[in-house]
């Protein structure tokens, strides 16, 4: 679904992604890990088209996608949920969703907000409170309900539990799971990687905008090296 082959991005000087290649296949939960500042959230940002590679591929579909407008990448159904929310604070929930089809038809736009509101209940009972007012983790359900009315074919999904208590955490995981049991194909950005090696079917860890590791999630829940870095053990 997704190849990326030689990837580099640059901020100025500063070479931020080197030579990166990775793989993304239908039906797949893949999980990116690594510490802060390693790369993760402009990786995201270069594939949704946020950012412009220097150089490399990024292939989706089988179509390339490197350096196209935002708008394009997002029609051809490959989808960003950004580190940190970013829901728009003075709108109200209903009015988060909407903006989430401005690429659908007026009825698929409601018929996804309705599945949202299945999917999070708590969104439906503030339907109508400016997004600002919510707590982190209904935020986090805001931005990633929007995210999921542009039916994503494969979500980007950056930092979901982040900030949010260890009960909301679990709730967030159990999500994305079901997400991608409905049939949508994730890229998962995650700082909490023992939770993420957990919900993914495959794993890349990255240091200083290099893949260092890469393999079955269980597996590299289980090596020594990540345990050490990254696992807490």
């Amino acid at each position: 679904m997704l190849q990326v082959e030689n990837l580099n991005v640059y901020y100025g000087a500063i070479h931020a992604l080197k030579n990166i290649s990775l793989t993304v296949n239908e039906g797949e939960v893949v999980t990116l890990i690594g510490a802060n500042g390693a790369g993760k959230s402009t990786l995201l940002k270069t594939l949704s088209g946020l950012l412009k590679p220097q150089s490399g591929t990024i292939q989706f579909l089988g179509k390339s996608i490197g350096g196209n407008p935002v708008q394009s990448i997002v029609a051809a159904g490959l989808i960003h949920c950004p580190e940190g929310r970013r829901v728009f604070a003075n709108l109200t929930v209903e009015e988060n969703l909407e903006l989430g089809g401005y690429l659908r038809s007026d009825q698929e736009t409601k018929e996804g907000i309705s599945s949202v509101y299945e999917r999070f209940p708590r969104l439906l009972e503030r339907r109508k409170q400016q997004a600002g007012t919510l707590s982190g983790g209904e935020q986090q359900m805001l931005a990633m309900g929007r995210a999921l009315i542009g039916k994503p074919k494969l979500l980007l999904l950056d930092e979901p539990s982040m900030g949010l208590a260890p009960l909301l955490v679990q709730d967030i995981f159990r999500t994305v799971q079901e997400i991608n049991a409905a049939g949508t194909t994730v890229l998962l950005v995650e700082q909490n990687a023992n939770q993420a090696l957990k919900v993914a079917h495959r794993a890349y860890v990255l240091e200083t905008g290099n893949i260092v590791l890469s393999g079955d999630a269980n597996e590299l829940l289980q090596s020594e090296e990540l345990k050490l870095a990254y696992l807490g053990h």
